[in-house]
C-alpha cells in the first residue's frame, strides 16, 4: 500500500508573513494569531491540497529560523494549545501537517549559546556547537568565535555528532509527534545536516508514528544522496533544479529545458532519481514567486498542469493560487511573505481563473491514479508544443501543451495505450485518433488532459 505523502498535493504556509505577525519577537505576551491561520484550512481542502508544510513555528528572534526554543510555539503567533488545536482542525479535514525543523543550527538567544555567552570556557554547552573558539571573535563582540551557516553569525552551527545535542533535538521531535500530532518533517538545510544525525531521526520517527514524512532542502548536488535507498535517510528532497526550469522554459519558449530535466531526473532508461518522489515546486518563501518571474501571465495555468503531472509531489506556496506577485528586495525576503486577508482575496480574487485552474488539475490528479504512480512517456516535445503520457499498466494519462501566446496548435501525439479511446478529462468529448495517432487540438496558451479510463 503506498504511503499517503505519494499521493499528497501540499499546501505551503509561512505563517510569520501570512498572519501579520512582527518580523522582531520583541514581545512577553502571546499573540493568538492562530485562528487567522486555520481560517485557511477550508480553503486549502476546497483548493485539493491534502497536506501542509507550515513553517518555521517554533520560539525564534525574527525570521523563524533563528530558534530560541525548539518546545514552545513563537508567541508572535500563539501557544502550544493553539498550534496542537490547529492540527487537530487539519486532521478533520483529511489535512496532513509537516512543519519545519531547523536543525544545523540556532539563534543567538538559544539557551545553550547564551550560557558560553556568560560561562566562556566553563559552559557546558561549548562542545554543542561548531568551532567554538575563545582566541577569536566576531562582529558581535562576544570575545569569541564560531562557525555559522553561510556567515550569517546570528545563525549558530550546532555539533550534530555531539551525543547530547543530538538527543536534545530528537527528544524535541518526538514532543511534536506527542504534543501535536504532526506527520512530518521538512528539515531546513539538510545538505548541512549530519548523516548519522539524519540517519537516527529516520528510524526514530518510524518507531513513534508510522508514515511519518521527512523531506530535506536540498538545492544543489545529487538529490538521491540525501534518499538512497529510501529506508535509512530521507523520503523526499526538494527538486530545485525542475522548478528552474519550469518558469524559464517557458520564458524561452523552450519545452526542450523541461523535457531534458526531466529525462535526466526520472526517465525509465537512465533518469538518476527514477522511483524517487521529490518534492517540486514553482515558488516558495525563499524565491521570487512565480508571477514574478514568467513574462506571460498567461503561462501560468500551463505551468502549474507541469508541477502536477510531471513526476514529483506537488506543493503550492501561498497565494500564489491567485497570481500574487513577490520579489526579493535584496536580501530581504520580506516582499515574498506578506499578510493576506482571506476574506479580501475570496471576495475580489486577482486571478480566479487561475484558482478554478489548480483545483481542476487536483481533481484530476486524485481520479486519475496513474498520473501519479504511472511512468513517464515523453510523446512529442518542440520548443512551444509538449506532450508527455502518465502510463500505469494498460490507463495512461496524456498531457499536451501549447505555450505560444498567439496560435493555436493541432499536433499528432502517438498513443501510448492501445485498445481503449481517449477522452477529454475536462469536458468528457472524445479525441479523435489517425494511424495511431491522437489529434490534439491545443488553443493558444493551451492545455488538453487526455484519459483512457472508464469513468
Amino acid at each position: 500500500m503506498a504511503a499517503w505523502f505519494e499521493e499528497a498535493v501540499f499546501y505551503h504556509m509561512y505563517p510569520i508573513g501570512m498572519s501579520g505577525a512582527p518580523r522582531e519577537n520583541r514581545q512577553t505576551e502571546v499573540t493568538h494569531r492562530f485562528p487567522k491561520l486555520a481560517r485557511w484550512l477550508p480553503h486549502i481542502k476546497e483548493l485539493g491540497c491534502d497536506a501542509i508544510y507550515i513553517g518555521p513555528l517554533f520560539e525564534s528572534s525574527t525570521h523563524g529560523y533563528d530558534t530560541k526554543d525548539y518546545r514552545m510555539v513563537d508567541k508572535r503567533l500563539g501557544d502550544n494549545e493553539d498550534f496542537r488545536g490547529f492540527v487537530k482542525e487539519a486532521h478533520e479535514l483529511g489535512i496532513r501537517v509537516i512543519v519545519d525543523g531547523v536543525f544545523n543550527h540556532t539563534g543567538r538567544e538559544f539557551f545553550a549559546f547564551q550560557d558560553i555567552q556568560k560561562n566562556r570556557e566553563q559552559s557546558r554547552y561549548t562542545g554543542w556547537y561548531k568551532g567554538i573558539w575563545f582566541g577569536g571573535n566576531t562582529w558581535y563582540n562576544d570575545g569569541f568565535s564560531y562557525e555559522a551557516w553561510r556567515n550569517c553569525f546570528e545563525l549558530v552551527n550546532l555539533n550534530l555528532q555531539n551525543p547530547e545535542v543530538k538527543d536534545y533535538l530528537l527528544e524535541s521531535i518526538h514532543g511534536w509527534i506527542k504534543e501535536f500530532d504532526i506527520d512530518g518533517i521538512r528539515l531546513d538545510c539538510a545538505d548541512c545536516l549530519d548523516f548519522g544525525f539524519m540517519e537516527d531521526m529516520r528510524r526514530c520517527t518510524g518507531e513513534w508514528k508510522k508514515d511519518f514524512w521527512l523531506m530535506g532542502e536540498v538545492i544543489h548536488g545529487d538529490y538521491a544522496r540525501y534518499i538512497q535507498d529510501g529506508t535509512r535517510l530521507l523520503h523526499s528532497v526538494t527538486n530545485y533544479e525542475l522548478h528552474k526550469g519550469l518558469y524559464s522554459g517557458h520564458n524561452d519558449h523552450n519545452y526542450f529545458e523541461i523535457a531534458h530535466t526531466i529525462r535526466r531526473e526520472f526517465d525509465s532508461n537512465g533518469g538518476i532519481y527514477r522511483g524517487l518522489k521529490l518534492y517540486s515546486f514553482v515558488d516558495n518563501h525563499d524565491v521570487d514567486r512565480l508571477a514574478s518571474k514568467v513574462n506571460i501571465q498567461g503561462h501560468l495555468p500551463l505551468i502549474y498542469t507541469l508541477l502536477y503531472f510531471l513526476p514529483g509531489i506537488p506543493s503550492i506556496y501561498y497565494g500564489s493560487e491567485w497570481g500574487i506577485q513577490g520579489r526579493k528586495e535584496g536580501g530581504n525576503d520580506d516582499p515574498l511573505r506578506p499578510a493576506l486577508d482571506l476574506d479580501e482575496l475570496e471576495k475580489n480574487p486577482p486571478n480566479p481563473e487561475l484558482t478554478e485552474w489548480i483545483c481542476t488539475l487536483g481533481k484530476a490528479r486524485r481520479e486519475h491514479p496513474e498520473s501519479i504512480y504511472g511512468e513517464y512517456r515523453e510523446l512529442l516535445l518542440m520548443n512551444r508544443q509538449y506532450a508527455f503520457a502518465r502510463v500505469q499498466g494498460d490507463e495512461a494519462m496524456v498531457i499536451a501543451l501549447n505555450n505560444d501566446e498567439d496560435q493555436e496548435s493541432t499536433i499528432y501525439v502517438p498513443v501510448p495505450v492501445g485498445g481503449k479511446g481517449y477522452t477529454d478529462v475536462i469536458t468528457g468529448k472524445e479525441c479523435k485518433e489517425e494511424n495511431g495517432k491522437l489529434v490534439i487540438q491545443l488553443p493558444p496558451n493551451g492545455t488538453v488532459l487526455l484519459s483512457n479510463r472508464e469513468m
